[in-house]
């Protein structure tokens, strides 16, 4: 298997135990009440839709082979949308929908959190 097909399927897999993270952080919100629910969800997308976006991303530009030098600015580029992209949703969801603070910050904090851990237990497995 190549290094970029590798690669490829790790993204995939850290994105979904992201996604599943989401989901069981929020349902257990869900048990103190709906709104809390839907608060965490909306923290845990806050920080899996910005990840998503950059991965889709990095391997449109996998492609290509680009010139020295461009690879660390695409990165840079990539990084500084997926931290804008962070800080919108996160404020959409605050001052927008009013969400609650506690869950949506514990959800966000979480899937950084297994976006952290994730690889080096994928990595172990293959």
């Amino acid at each position: 298997m190549s290094v970029s097909l590798m690669n490829r399927n790790v993204a995939r897999k850290l994105l979904l135990i992201q996604l599943l993270a989401i989901v069981a952080i929020g349902l257990l919100f869900c048990l103190k009440s709906p709104f809390w629910g839907a608060s965490a969800l909306g923290g845990g997308m806050a920080a899996w839709l910005p990840n998503a976006l950059f991965m889709i991303f990095a391997w449109r530009h996998q492609a290509h082979t680009p010139a020295k030098g461009r690879v660390a600015w695409s990165f840079a580029l990539g990084e500084a949308v997926k931290v804008v992209v962070t800080f919108v949703l996160l404020v959409v969801a605050l001052a927008g929908f009013k969400a609650a603070f506690l869950p949506l910050i514990v959800t966000w904090i979480s899937v950084l959190v297994v976006q952290m851990l994730a690889p080096a237990v994928i990595n172990n497995q293959g």
